[in-house]
C-alpha cells in the first residue's frame, strides 16, 4: 500500500443521510431597541450576533453586519468596512459623509448606499443617528475582499422617496400595500439597491393588516415611524386560514430595528390611528441572484 500524500490529512467523508441537512447555526428574532442610540457619545452601536452565528468575525445576520451610527454635531466618526455594498439611512439629524470619491450631504429620511471603499468619514452639524447595513460578513465567509466597485454612491432624498410614495397612493385609495423599492440601474435584473442588498420603504397604512408572507432572504426591519399598537406577527408555520402559528409579536417602536429570519412567515399589523413606515433591509439581491428568494404571500 502507497504512503498517504500530505495532502489526503483533511480529506473527511460524512455518511449522506446523517449529513444533507446539518444542524445550522439557527438565526432568532431580534429586537435592538432605539434607546440604544438615544444619548451617549459619538459611537458606533454594531448588532453583533456573531456568539450566536458561531462566526469568528462580526456579524448580525449569516450575510449581513448592521448598527447605529451616533455622531454629536461638530464631531466626525470614520468607518472603514470591508464590504461591497453599504447603506445608511438617517434616522436624526444631519451632516455630510466624505469618501476618496466624493461627499454626499444628508439630513433627516435620507439614504444613501456605497460600494466598497477603504474609509468613510461621517461629520454631523446636528446630533444625528444613522442605521447602516452592509454585506462584510459575507465577504469574511468567502475570505475575499473587494477588488472593483460594482456601482457609484447613491443618494435616495426623503423628499424624493416622497414623491415616489404618492404616485403609489394615487393608483388607489384602498391599497393594502403601499411601498417602493429601492433601486440601482447597474442591476437591471435583480432591480434591487445594490448587488447584495434590497430595500423597501414600506407604508403600513392605519387600521391596515398586511397578511402573512414569507421569503428565504433575512430582513433586518428598522421602524422608521409607529403609532401605539403596530407590530409583527413572525411565525414558522400559518394554519388553514392563513394565520400565523404561535407567533412572536415584535413592536414598532420608532428608530428600533428588529430581525425576521429566513423563511418564516410575518404579517404587518397597524391597530393605531396613524400610518406607519419601516424600512427592511435584506440580502435578497445576493438570494435573488440565485433565483431562490422563494417569495409567498398566504392566500
Amino acid at each position: 500500500m502507497s504512503t498517504p500524500q500530505h495532502w489526503e490529512i483533511q480529506a473527511d467523508f460524512k455518511e449522506y443521510m446523517s449529513a444533507v441537512n446539518p444542524a445550522m447555526p439557527k438565526i432568532a428574532v431580534d429586537v435592538f431597541p432605539s434607546n440604544l442610540h438615544h444619548s451617549g457619545a459619538t459611537r458606533l452601536i454594531p448588532f453583533d450576533l456573531s456568539a450566536t452565528l458561531q462566526t469568528q468575525y462580526a456579524a448580525t445576520t449569516p450575510n449581513l453586519y448592521a448598527g447605529y451610527l451616533r455622531v454629536l454635531a461638530g464631531e466626525q466618526f470614520p468607518t472603514e468596512f470591508v464590504a461591497a455594498s453599504q447603506m445608511f439611512f438617517v434616522i436624526s439629524g444631519a451632516g455630510a459623509t466624505q469618501m476618496a470619491l466624493g461627499e454626499i450631504n444628508w439630513r433627516a429620511g435620507d439614504l444613501f448606499t456605497l460600494p466598497t471603499v477603504p474609509r468613510a468619514l461621517h461629520r454631523a452639524t446636528e446630533d444625528s443617528v444613522l442605521f447602516w447595513v452592509n454585506d462584510a460578513p459575507l465577504l469574511n465567509y468567502l475570505g475575499v475582499t473587494p477588488n472593483a466597485q460594482r456601482f457609484a454612491p447613491v443618494l435616495y432624498t426623503q423628499a424624493r422617496i416622497t414623491a415616489e410614495l404618492n404616485k403609489v397612493r394615487a393608483m388607489g385609495e384602498n391599497r393594502n400595500r403601499v411601498g417602493v423599492l429601492l433601486s440601482n440601474p447597474h442591476f437591471p435584473t435583480t432591480m434591487t439597491l445594490t448587488h447584495t442588498l434590497w430595500s423597501l420603504y414600506n407604508i403600513l397604512p392605519r387600521g391596515v393588516v398586511q397578511k402573512a408572507h414569507r421569503h428565504n432572504s433575512v430582513a433586518i426591519d428598522h421602524c422608521v415611524s409607529a403609532g401605539a399598537n403596530t407590530y409583527t406577527l413572525i411565525g414558522k408555520e400559518v394554519d388553514a386560514d392563513g394565520n400565523i402559528i404561535n407567533p412572536i409579536k415584535a413592536m414598532w417602536n420608532k428608530g428600533a430595528t428588529f430581525i425576521t429570519p429566513p423563511g418564516w412567515w410575518h404579517s404587518h399589523h397597524n391597530d393605531s390611528d396613524v400610518d406607519a413606515i419601516v424600512l427592511p433591509i435584506q440580502d435578497a439581491g445576493l438570494i435573488m441572484n440565485m433565483q431562490v428568494l422563494d417569495f409567498q404571500l398566504v392566500k
